[in-house]
């Protein structure tokens, strides 16, 4: 897989400390290169945006790409070879899209996030404080649920331990947890503490969405482990609950792109500026077929009509003459990058109440979820939620039939915002949208039903579940794992 400019926003923000942490200093050690200044010439203000933009460069970037066809939003355009590894589920140790999401989110990422918490709480700025600890646990998060294991109380040590051993994703897990706790736990009326302004990318410094975020990660994941560990699930769901947290009611994002070189969106930097065309993604019979049979008009939004034409996901190699037809999937520089958005939080709340709470505001949180995925796109989705309405809500369904409901609503709402690894990761975890028999050529085909892509490199009936470990990692660490294939699931997976 060709991978073009993948440091090019957070090179850009990186440029924007060096200067400003130069620009202050009144002369300058021979002995240090004025281009790449030391960590600890830094402040929690300075360094806390370039970490936030190596998450969103790489979650917004790569991993939507690789997110968005996974979960089936859209795919490879026919006789195009640029995401073909993606499409045939070809991505082994040394393919450079898993090597890059874990170097990149690891250097830029976690190890930036540290050096915010330790300087933050070394003054007690418990604002940075938190703020780093959210990122660096959401972060972690997500490099958990793709490689399952990572380093990580052994990890971000330097030369002090260069082999940091891996630790199970449920320990992990549960050290993320606390940490956030320990953080919601500071004085935030303190006078050392700071107010982050600008320098915060997605809230602007309101410490009190902060919160809220804290609160909504660890909602999910803690439904992440329904399947792996169902009490302490229930118990922490309840406990969080119980303390009368607040979730977020609005999207935890980044927003301000531009329409400027290696300053848009990662997405668009990398899929469609870098390499020049617009053409290598379009529409997916999966999710058109999906968009078409509920009447949904969100589908003229994606791919510019009611009834688009559309290529069976992972058929690059077919010449069938009405694959030229497909639109392309809908991109802009300055859409934004979704970490968690305000239907995802919707939809985590209805299920923790379908879950542990009997339900009683199960249907109220769901329609909350439709209507502000359709209001992302300046739609109204009323119609939808009402009785008899496409979506309404399975009021007289099972369990599962709800769980269903919840998860498939959540999936088409992460199209948006670059969140497309967001729907497999949920997939991977509930089973929905549920996984069809046949391919969606077959009169039987269900729509919306994911299928196995065409070119498959994997055995029959198989599917991704995570990524293999890095070869970056892999071979200069001797204590990484054994490679564990990318059929298998990950430790919260069904």
């Amino acid at each position: 897989m060709k991978i073009v400019n993948k440091n090019s926003i957070t090179g850009s923000c990186l440029i924007i400390m060096m200067m400003v942490v130069f620009g202050c200093k009144k002369q300058l050690s021979i002995n240090q290169d004025p281009n790449f200044p030391t960590l600890s010439q830094g402040t929690p203000a300075l360094v806390f945006p370039v970490a936030v933009l190596a998450t969103t460069g790489e979650v917004g970037g790569n991993l939507a790409i690789v997110g968005g066809m996974w979960s089936q939003y859209f795919t490879q355009a026919a006789l195009a070879q640029q995401y073909v590894n993606i499409e045939s589920y070809n991505l082994p140790t040394t393919d450079l899209v898993v090597n890059v999401s874990y170097d990149n989110m690891f250097t830029a990422g976690l190890e930036n996030y540290k050096f915010v918490m330790d300087k933050a709480a070394s003054t007690g700025d418990w604002n940075f404080f938190l703020m780093g600890t959210v990122m660096k646990a959401y972060t972690t998060e997500v490099l958990v649920d793709l490689y399952d294991q990572i380093p990580y109380t052994e990890a971000l040590q330097g030369s002090g331990n260069l082999n940091p051993k891996f630790d199970s994703g449920y320990a992990i897990y549960t050290a993320l947890l606390s940490s956030i706790d320990t953080a919601l736990s500071k004085d935030f009326t303190a006078s050392t503490n700071t107010v982050a302004g600008a320098q915060d990318l997605i809230f602007n410094g309101d410490i009190g969405k902060w919160k809220a975020f804290a609160n909504t990660l660890k909602l999910k994941m803690y439904l992440r482990m329904i399947n792996a560990h169902p009490d302490v699930a229930q118990a922490g769901i309840q406990a969080l609950y119980n303390s009368g947290a607040t979730f977020l009611s609005v999207d935890a994002s980044v927003t301000n792109f531009s329409t400027t070189p290696s300053n848009d969106n990662p997405m668009y930097e990398i899929n469609i500026r870098a390499n020049n065309t617009s053409a290598n993604i379009k529409a997916s019979t999966t999710f058109v077929t999906w968009l078409e049979a509920n009447s949904d008009p969100r589908i003229v939004y994606w791919f510019g009509s009611t009834t688009p034409a559309s290529i069976n996901q992972g058929d690059y190699t077919n010449i069938n003459p009405t694959y030229s037809a497909a639109p392309v999937f809908a991109q802009a520089q300055t859409d934004p990058v979704e970490f968690i958005s305000l239907p995802e939080s919707y939809f985590l709340q209805a299920e923790a109440d379908l879950r542990y709470f009997g339900g009683t505001n199960t249907q109220n949180l769901y329609n909350q979820g439709v209507l502000a995925a359709f209001a992302q796109l300046g739609m109204d989705g009323s119609s939808f939620v009402a009785p008899g309405g496409a979506y309404a809500f399975p009021t007289a369904g099972t369990m599962d039939q709800k769980i269903e409901a919840i998860i498939v609503q959540k999936w088409a709402s992460c199209v948006y915002g670059c969140h497309g690894i967001e729907g497999f990761f949920e997939q991977n975890r509930t089973g929905y949208p549920v996984r069809s028999a046949v391919y969606s050529t077959s009169p039987s085909y269900i729509p919306g039903q994911l299928v196995i892509g065409k070119n498959s490199d994997l055995g029959a009936g198989l599917v991704p579940k995570r990524f293999v470990f890095p070869y970056n990692e892999t071979s200069r660490n001797t204590n990484a794992p054994a490679l564990v294939p990318e059929t298998t699931p990950v430790w919260w997976g069904k």
